[in-house]
């Protein structure tokens, strides 16, 4: 097994796949499974074989055996997903009972899980889509989560806090995965060329329903939205944080939360393969 470079050194899959463990664990994943380069893979253009492959990541590391959801929502790869979760528990260490904001949890509500499973951790999450919700919902309850996570709708798609934050809430940490794209036609153009840079036999490689791929002003907006609503709960969390694919919205969110008073401004670089994004975290306490 190779080591997959740049992963949290706690994240699980630094080692790469076995393959044999995750046939056993999850008998299904063997349909999928190809030879390249005479090692066992699967075909990473197929949406349904990745979407099988993480199922066969979640039986076999973290026993979680019931995650459905439709094939129009987006399919998290566990490696990176699970390594957010170990970069905030290096923020938070210390911290006990930890309770944790997920916003926009989506239907595979990925977070909470990795995040009950590897630290106990509490969630309450949220979505703006309902058929979301209810995936997630199922989920949770399939999994015996039920006493670990609560979910909220957001009815508002312009607010990302307000209309969520109810009066007594108190989290440890806020942690967010953004909407890239800044409309829906812009998510469609670069589907297609990701399509083509995988093959002609890609039918859907990036699902994705809108609110999951975009928002007006894209994830800049978000981004600036997301802390200005932080700004005016800025004792309901300990600490605000959220992943940032284009380096250069780091800047312009740093000077934008010094007039808006945060306290202390982090930067954690993450790398998977060749892909390198980041988490920014900030906090008014």
């Amino acid at each position: 097994m190779s080591t997959k470079k740049g992963l949290h050194p706690k994240n699980i899959h630094n080692q790469g796949y076995d393959f044999k463990l995750l046939v056993e664990k999850y008998p299904k994943l063997s349909e999928f499974i190809i030879e390249k380069f005479e090692k066992e893979t699967i075909d990473f253009s197929d949406p349904i074989a990745v979407k099988e492959f993480n199922k066969a990541l979640l039986a076999a590391h973290y026993n979680i055996k019931h995650w459905n959801f439709s094939d129009e929502n987006l399919c998290p790869p566990i490696p990176g997903r699970v390594d957010y979760i170990h970069h905030l528990a290096d923020l938070v260490a210390g911290e006990e009972n930890v309770t944790v904001l997920d916003i926009g949890t989506g239907a595979s509500c990925i977070y909470p899980l990795l995040g009950i499973v590897v630290y106990d951790w509490n969630f309450v999450a949220t979505d703006i889509d309902l058929d979301s919700l209810d995936y997630a919902q199922d989920i949770i309850d399939d999994n015996d989560f039920t006493d670990k996570v609560e979910l909220r709708q957001q009815f508002k798609e312009e607010h990302i806090l307000e209309g969520i934050i109810e009066e007594g809430d108190a989290f440890t940490v806020t942690m967010c995965n953004p909407p890239f794209y800044k409309s829906a036609e812009e998510a469609r153009g670069a589907n297609r060329r990701k399509s083509r840079n995988l093959g002609n036999n890609t039918v859907r490689n990036f699902a994705g329903n809108s609110n999951e791929l975009w928002y007006i002003g894209g994830e800049k907006a978000f981004l600036h939205t997301y802390l200005y609503e932080s700004s005016k709960y800025p004792k309901v969390s300990k600490w605000f944080t959220s992943l940032v694919s284009k380096k250069e919205n780091v800047e312009s969110l740093q000077n934008s939360g010094k007039k808006l008073g945060v306290k202390e401004f982090k930067v954690i670089p993450m790398h998977q393969g060749n892909k390198v994004t980041r988490i920014v975290c900030w906090r008014f306490i």
